[in-house]
């Protein structure tokens, strides 16, 4: 066989191939430079472990699949049996497949499609994605394993197994999980956590012994799902340090893993949780595993994000229009559907500068509260007795598009669907689940329910003219989410994926929303078929600011749903200024959930300067590199988009609360070119935030500086003493 060495990105994966085993990747992270077949080899003998006392009496080493029958004694890379038999495997490798390039760098190869078996080692180190797809089989098990992985242009790497079943009986599938080397020098973790309106909360710890293990077993990517679990050097911050991450490609039940072992070794993965019978091989019939995406960076957090950013832009159906600004309903009429009220909000709407109008919950049979209606897709006739036609051309008059909410996999016991169908839910024989949300779960994986929901959905779009966005909410966990009395999650899934893309090819001028009471299903498996995900429930500007902030170590900004809200939060009933609430949401999806019906004239006319602000550095925001500062006050927060020509950039620095320190001391703008000139000044057109005291002769006093882009990353420049849940934003142009 053969030694591969994939170089795309600045990332380098080496693989030692010469069998008889698995594969085993040698390196993954910092570009080692062209290689040739000696030098590779050479690679693969330094990196092969001693044998030590009390051991095997061979080295050990970990392959694409950590087994047993190669002393692996961690995790295992696959748990399964038949009837309690064929438990172990010991697979060997029948082929090794690399390409070159290809149509589609965001997606793995299918089985088959990679062609070409180098018959010596060397690099591929072209310019598209590159493609490697490993071949086993184990006889004496009856299986057959497919290893996929892709390496794409920006260093980002997907990895898949799939695993077939070769034998007579039947194969249940208890676990089936891709890992990845990282080094000993990777000493701390990092993820997230979270809940309800409070997504993204990171922690981070070192690195102990065994294994770190995140669980998401809500039937959903969670609230408290971390979207990369990153191992890296020790301090390693938002713009330094050697980082390595995972994330799992999944919106049902999912695992992430960290695991050192005493051993030496230590690795990063992630797949599908499976419950008990989930998944049952008949002969010939496979499984495969969703996409782990894994990534290095040498420039921190930030390195990482580079990547994800850079690849998710570069997908065919990433979002090429400008982000329309946005404004949802909810928290201005709730239940109360009105036709000249909801009129009324889109003519204030079109005034301060709205380019989508979204009709929230409630404009369907019966739905008058959160308890009833949900699977009754039809236009309730009592409150819009002339259909919604009539506001969709009001908005649609005002050159705003118009969106429109829904529910779709779930249904309220009280409603003419579920009184009519109640064994079209999710359930274990005999029971119902709890309610949640005084709601239950549709089982998709019923070829009728499922060719309802689909006629209905379908219906809504065909039937009226001119609706864009769908607001596609999920409100509850799955629990005991049983189909026909057995596990159902998977299949769920999987039906939730085929009907987003059958509507999708019959309307694909209409973009979709992730939102899942929130920020409960962010992936990026469910963003391969949607246009931006509801980051959470919360409009809070304090809370948002960190619940961004880290979403945004995954997704770019205008794939990320950020609002302006009320005055007074609708969560927290917090209390914040204008200014604040819209420079936190200034950097996203731009967008507003306030009743701007009932608001003053001045308030409105501030919040148009706000939205024109938006409009005007929309196209830095939604295109640029995302830069976050490292501060260490804690009670600071700051970060920025720079452009990648470093022409031109915008950041914002909030003060949280207060800290020990009254002035937080100089804050540092990186991301800049180092030799080039430029000026800072606060962003016009928009009111200056409130601060206790500016004196003379500061540099905000004189309303601009100019600086080189060195002293502005390696100094930074004082900000004034911000009163608590204040905020600046200050654009940097070069200097003339």
């Amino acid at each position: 066989m053969t030694i591969v060495h994939l170089r795309r990105g600045r990332t380098s994966l080496v693989l030692d191939g010469r069998g008889p085993g698995l594969p085993r990747i040698v390196h993954w992270g910092a570009d080692l430079g062209p290689l040739d077949r000696a030098e590779l080899a050479a690679v693969v003998d330094a990196t092969i472990p001693p044998v030590v006392p009390s051991s095997f009496d061979a080295p050990t080493v970990l392959s694409l699949l950590p087994e047993a029958s190669a002393g692996w004694s961690g995790r295992p890379g696959l748990a399964g049996h038949r009837d309690g038999r064929d438990w172990s495997t010991a697979f060997r490798l029948d082929g090794l497949d690399v390409s070159d390039g290809g149509p589609d760098p965001g997606r793995v190869a299918a089985r088959g499609e990679a062609v070409g078996v180098p018959e010596e080692d060397g690099d591929h180190d072209g310019a598209g994605a590159a493609r490697l797809t490993v071949r086993a089989s184990d006889p004496g098990a009856a299986l057959s394993l497919t290893v996929e992985l892709t390496l794409d242009p920006t260093g980002l790497l997907m990895l898949r197994h799939r695993l077939r079943n070769d034998g007579d009986r039947a194969y249940e599938v208890r676990e089936l999980t891709p890992v990845l080397p990282v080094p000993a020098v990777a000493t701390e973790l990092l993820d997230l956590t979270g809940r309800w309106c409070r997504e993204r909360s990171p922690q981070r710890h070192p690195w102990p012994m065994g294994a770190w293990v995140r669980e998401g077993r809500h039937g959903r990517t969670g609230h408290d799902a971390t979207l990369l679990l990153i191992a890296g050097t020790a301090g390693f911050g938002f713009g330094h340090g050697e980082v390595w991450a995972v994330h799992t490609a999944w919106s049902g039940d999912h695992v992430t893993v960290a695991e050192r072992r005493p051993t030496g070794e230590a690795t990063l993965g992630g797949g599908e949780l499976l419950t008990p019978g989930e998944i049952v091989l008949g002969r010939g019939e496979e499984y495969g595993t969703p996409l782990l995406y894994a990534l290095w960076s040498d420039a921190g957090l930030d390195g990482l994000s580079d990547v994800l950013h850079t690849h998710l832009r570069a997908r065919p159906k990433h979002p090429r229009t400008p982000r329309p600004v946005t404004l949802n309903v909810w928290e201005a009429v709730y239940f109360d559907h009105d036709l000249d009220r909801l009129k009324g909000l889109a003519d204030r709407a079109a005034e301060v500068g709205v380019e989508r109008f979204v009709l929230d919950d409630g404009w369907f049979r019966g739905r008058r509260h959160d308890r009833a209606g949900l699977g009754d897709w039809w236009v309730d006739d009592d409150v819009w007795p002339d259909g919604l036609q009539p506001l969709i051309d009001h908005v649609r008059g005002h050159g705003m598009q118009f969106g429109l909410w829904v529910e779709p996999e779930m249904v309220n016991p009280d409603s003419d669907l579920y009184r009519a169908h109640p064994d079209w839910v999710l359930q274990t024989p005999g029971r119902l689940p709890p309610e949640w949300r005084h709601q239950q779960v549709l089982d998709l994986a019923h070829p009728e329910a499922y060719a309802h929901l689909l006629e209905r959905l379908d219906a809504v779009l065909s039937e009226h003219e001119g609706i864009a966005y769908l607001k596609w909410d999920h409100n509850r966990d799955l629990t005991e989410a049983g189909h026909r009395g057995r596990p159902g999650v998977h299949a769920q899934t999987v039906a939730v994926y085929r009907l987003l893309d059958e509507l999708r090819r019959r309307h694909p001028e209409v973009e979709i929303e992730s939102c899942s009471s929130g920020g409960a299903r962010v992936d990026l498996e469910i963003l391969h078929r949607t246009d931006r995900v509801w980051a959470s429930d919360c409009n809070d500007a304090l809370e948002r600011l960190a619940i961004q902030r880290w979403t945004g170590l995954l997704l770019p900004p205008e794939l990320i749903g950020t609002h302006i809200g009320p005055e007074r939060s609708h969560t927290t009933h917090r209390v914040h200024d204008l200014g604040f609430r819209a420079t936190a949401a200034l950097f996203g999806h731009h967008g507003i959930e306030w009743d701007i019906g009932a608001i003053t004239a001045s308030e409105r006319a501030e919040l148009a300067a706000w939205v024109t602000l938006h409009k005007r550095l929309r196209p830095l925001l939604h295109s640029g590199r995302i830069v976050r500062v490292d501060h260490p006050d804690s009670a600071v927060q700051a970060h920025g988009v720079v452009a990648h020509d470093r022409s031109h950039a915008v950041y914002a620095i909030s003060r949280l609360t207060t800290s020990v320190a009254q002035v937080p001391g100089m804050v540092r703008l990186p991301g800049l070119d180092p030799q080039r000139r430029y000026v800072v000044r606060p962003a016009a057109g928009v009111p200056e935030p409130a601060v206790l005291q500016m004196t003379e002769p500061g540099w905000l006093v004189k309303g601009e500086a100019t600086l080189s882009g060195a002293v502005l990353g390696s100094v930074g420049v004082q900000m004034p003493a911000l009163h608590p849940e204040q905020a600046l934003v200050l654009e940097v142009t070069p200097a003339s």
